[in-house]
């Protein structure tokens, strides 16, 4: 791969990382609701799992979508059924009843998991495999999936950094309630490009 080329691919993977999207939003809530020791486990989940998602999609799994086109309609249902979900938990997670009502941040492997669900991540992996490992060699596919490891990283870090700052002048219950349905409501617009 040339240098141009490779500057294009860490411009791809850092703007597509950097965007607003579900994983992004996630992890800003949950830096401002959990703080950050409690969230690196979510944040973890998201780079290793979007990471995972790429090299797959890279070495075939994305042909599912052309050999089954009602996996596509399928897949788009079940992410905004879970999408909306994680928006009236996110809206809700100022409510707490008792300790075993307490809301938790995502687990690894729950962030793992959400990169199937997740449209952006899907939209993401197939478009980085299709421009820049379209040979769909193993050894393109592991190049593109290293190198949006490395930039994912610290790119969607930055996200969970800001939601951790953020809880210095988001202090009184009202305006954590007032911010978790404003993430709410951005997660769920996030949903109406599928529709």
């Amino acid at each position: 791969m040339n240098t141009e080329i490779l500057i294009a691919l860490v411009t791809f993977c850092f703007v597509s990382s950097i965007t607003p999207g579900p994983n992004n939003l996630l992890l800003l809530s949950s830096g401002l609701n959990f703080g950050l020791k409690r969230s690196l486990n979510h944040l973890f989940g998201v780079t290793f799992g979007f990471a995972m998602m790429v090299l797959l999609v890279g070495i075939g799994i994305g042909k599912l979508f052309n050999l089954f086109p009602i996996s596509y309609e399928i897949l788009k249902w079940v992410s905004i059924i879970y999408l909306s979900y994680l928006a009236y938990k996110i809206a809700n997670n100022h409510v707490v009843k008792c300790d075993s009502a307490n809301p938790q941040p995502f687990t690894f492997l729950q962030a793992v998991i959400f990169q199937w669900v997740n449209p952006k991540a899907w939209t993401m992996a197939i478009s980085v495999n299709a421009i820049y490992a379209n040979e769909q060699t193993l050894s393109a596919v592991l190049f593109v999936t290293f190198v949006f490891l490395l930039v994912n990283f610290p790119a969607i870090f930055c996200w969970l950094v800001l939601g951790k700052q953020m809880k210095r002048f988001i202090e009184s219950p009202l305006k954590v309630k007032l911010f978790n349905w404003i993430m709410a409501a951005l997660l769920v617009c996030s949903i109406v490009p599928m529709l």
